[in-house]
């Protein structure tokens, strides 16, 4: 396992962040604690340093796991990057258990600090948008909670591109803590990321948490190698349009990459992820060892240009306005002239 810094901080994150939300029964579903903490204890052996859980999960429930496995091992907490998230509801009764505003902010932190059984989060992510609450709120509770010294680090999940650059900014001119870090779903299957919040991490030097980067898990081959797939997620995936034809035609060609290199379809899709550049992680779930090992492989392995070129032709997604647009050669000449391709223009970060 290899490690990076995390956007523009010096925190250093391993490759791979493993996702917690499949620990914990309370939702009729997931792997038990005992079968967690094998999954956590393979991740930290592989050299894992980054846990991302939440305060939702399980109705807190995956914090508790977290936190037991945590303080299983001496030196245990210091090692581990751990991340967790507020905003979305608990209780749903209570208008006030759910938002991105102050009230929430402080009731979620200090119950997952007693959940987690720590005295500080490494990493706190804004878990969704909340259009109700003004940025420049939930910026100055986050900054009072870092100064506070219960928060380290400030990210911010599932949030357009345009509230995110007006919260950096915004965080900029007035002395605040700033987001080190976007999460979004991305994979072969989802890069629309690419039109606006990929551009605006570039900008910003954000990392960017890619969850998902199984699709749901179609990218395995669970739908296109095994007729008798999992129905219950089959569902799931089927009501969320992950398993159209078009992204079954994706799979398909993950498939045939990945037979081709004597590969799984996850450690493919895993692949291509991490060439997507040095601040994409990806954001791995898994509910047995066995998962967790196979996704491991996929660091091992790197995709060929034309192997990157098949993937990259069959799920290739229409930019949309202005990107489209503005990446006509006709108005290419009109931005910079007919000269242009004779100007050597600063490179992209």
């Amino acid at each position: 396992m290899r490690y990076r810094l995390l956007g523009p901080t010096g925190l250093r994150v391993s490759e791979l962040c493993l996702g917690t939300m499949s620990f914990g029964d309370n939702w009729g579903f997931g792997a038990d604690e005992a079968t967690s903490h094998k999954v956590l204890d393979t991740f930290e052996e592989a050299g894992g340093n980054f846990v991302d859980t939440a305060n939702k999960y399980h109705n807190g429930q995956t914090e508790e796991i977290v936190g037991t496995w945590l303080r299983g091992s001496v030196g245990r907490r210091a090692r581990s990057v751990v991340a967790t998230k507020y905003t979305l509801a608990m209780d749903h009764e209570d208008p006030n258990a759910a938002g991105s505003h102050r009230k929430n902010l402080h009731h979620a932190v200090e119950a997952s600090l007693r959940r987690m059984q720590t005295d500080v989060i490494d990493l706190l992510w804004v878990h969704a948008w909340d259009e109700w609450t003004p940025w420049e709120e939930t910026l100055r509770g986050l900054d009072d909670l870092i100064r506070a010294g219960k928060v380290l680090y400030i990210a911010v999940s599932d949030t357009p591109a345009w509230v995110i650059s007006a919260a950096q900014v915004t965080a900029e001119l007035r002395g605040w803590s700033r987001f080190a870090a976007i999460q979004a779903e991305y994979n072969l299957m989802e890069r629309t990321p690419e039109r606006d919040l990929v551009p605006m991490a570039d900008q910003f030097g954000l990392g960017v948490v890619a969850w998902a980067p199984l699709g749901g898990g179609v990218l395995t081959g669970k739908y296109t190698r095994d007729a008798d797939a999992d129905s219950l997620r089959r569902e799931s995936n089927d009501a969320r349009g992950r398993t159209s034809e078009r992204n079954l035609t994706i799979a398909r060609t993950v498939d045939a990459v990945a037979d081709e290199l004597g590969a799984s379809s996850a450690q493919v899709a895993i692949a291509w992820v991490r060439s997507r550049g040095y601040r994409t992680i990806p954001l791995v779930g898994a509910r047995k060892v066995s998962q967790l090992q196979d996704t491991l492989g996929g660091l091992e392995l790197t995709l060929s240009e034309d192997h990157l070129a098949r993937l990259d032709e069959v799920s290739r997604v229409s930019l949309g306005f202005p990107h489209s647009f503005l990446g006509m050669d006709r108005v290419k000449d009109l931005v910079h002239g007919e000269i242009r391709t004779r100007i050597d223009a600063r490179p992209r970060s």
